[in-house]
């Protein structure tokens, strides 16, 4: 349970925040579509790249002094920071949002782990002298004031502070999973537990970690400079959060939740392609459990200048088979001749007369051709998919040229056989 404050604090602290931005895995989980982007830079929601939702938390909760740690594959992401983001921070006020890759300050090596790449830039701490470090995933989906985490934080007198979210049992392999006691303080850790403790007051859940993290900076350095020494993983959730636990660190919990909205917290790792797929299909529901019309709450992102959508009907044809669209995202630049049910579809995407598309995910300027079918799939940018051709009816067809999810979800590239 989170405490309430016992003496008023102010945003002013949060001047005091340094942040880190991990953006550099390789996105293994969510191959192929990130066989030539970093992770955070696939598209979401239309419009979006995965690491607007993070950025744009930050500048919500007035977090102004970020270096985005990149690594693998990032000139699309990189990109996409430098046209959206980079101009909204004031250097004059102390304010930037860096874009820092591998230092190799300590020898010629790549980033180690998570915790090797803030190990590297200990120089970038030490000259903003920061009273908290925040370190922050890219590749979730979620709305949080990381005020409301420091100032937790500072209310409970913590060196280590740990977002954490319920999460089924089932999911633990997924995680890392953190032990809580009555008052919040984690007294274990394990990252990617087989079989884990559950949660007090549930055998079905545990308390998952967000890849969110609150150092007090002297802690934060003492733990990446022991760890630097030793043969390790130098991973946050294998080894910095377990070494804190171990060395009798104040590690405790921040549970995530957002008690304005009256819902349950909503959270979501979308680094596999069934969960990145669930996450954006729940952005069409009536309700949606995350929405993106939030004007308390906005979400930012860079778009190019592109005339509206249009929904054409070929000339001569019946007017009421013409372009249609329901239960959808359509972006800016789509022209739609045919029927899209329950679908993303991002800009410059054409559906061509007679074609369906239903509970799909279409990427920047893919081609539907005539007639064809596309049911439950994801097809990435640029594809052309020729008139004709059906998709996600038949998955023993679709894995002889495509690749098929464990849920059934058919995933395109330009790579793939289309013919």
């Amino acid at each position: 349970m989170i405490l309430p404050m016992q003496q008023p604090q102010t945003r002013k602290r949060m001047r005091d925040v340094l942040t880190f931005l991990m953006a550099g895995g390789r996105g293994d989980r969510l191959l192929p579509l990130t066989q030539d982007q970093a992770k955070p830079a696939v598209p979401f929601g239309g419009i979006y790249r995965i690491i607007d939702f993070t950025l744009s938390n930050c500048v919500n909760s007035g977090v102004r002094k970020i270096h985005v740690l990149t690594q693998y594959k990032s000139i699309s992401l990189i990109r996409h920071l430098w046209k959206g983001w980079s101009h909204i921070f004031n250097p004059e006020l102390g304010e930037f949002l860096d874009i820092v890759h591998p230092q190799q300050r300590i020898d010629d090596s790549l980033y180690q782990g998570t915790a090797d790449s803030v190990f590297q830039n200990l120089d970038s701490i030490r000259t903003e002298n920061p009273e908290f470090v925040l370190i922050l995933a890219g590749d979730h989906i979620y709305k949080l004031d990381y005020w409301d985490m420091v100032a937790y934080h500072l209310e409970t007198q913590a060196e280590v502070t740990v977002g954490v979210v319920r999460r089924p049992i089932t999911e633990s392999r997924m995680y890392g999973v953190a032990r809580l006691t009555a008052d919040a303080r984690i007294t274990d850790f394990l990252e990617k537990p087989d079989r884990p403790e559950s949660r007090a007051g549930s055998k079905d859940e545990i308390f998952a970690s967000m890849g969110i993290y609150l150092f007090s900076r002297r802690v934060l350095e003492e733990e990446l400079a022991a760890d630097a020494r030793k043969e390790t993983d130098h991973d946050f959730g294998k080894n910095i959060l377990p070494n804190c636990v171990r060395n009798g660190r104040r590690v405790v919990g921040f549970q995530f939740d957002m008690p304005r909205t009256g819902r349950p917290a909503y959270w979501r790792d979308v680094g596999t392609l069934d969960g990145y797929y669930e996450a954006n299909m729940e952005l069409l529901k009536p309700d949606p459990p995350f929405t993106l019309n939030d004007r308390l709450w906005p979400v930012r992102t860079y778009q190019e200048q592109r005339p509206p959508a249009k929904f054409t009907t070929e000339e001569g044809s019946d007017s009421r088979q013409g372009g249609q669209a329901t239960d959808s995202l359509i972006s800016a630049g789509c022209r739609i001749g045919g029927a899209v049910r329950r679908s993303v579809l991002s800009p410059n995407v054409r559906v061509e007369t007679g074609a369906r598309v239903e509970d799909s995910i279409l990427m920047e300027g893919v081609t539907v051709g005539r007639e064809a079918k596309i049911r439950r799939a994801i097809i990435d940018q640029g594809v052309t998919l020729p008139a004709g051709i059906v998709i996600g009816e038949n998955h023993q067809q679709d894995k002889k040229r495509f690749q098929v999810t464990d849920s059934g979800v058919t995933v395109v590239t330009k790579e793939m056989k289309l013919k």
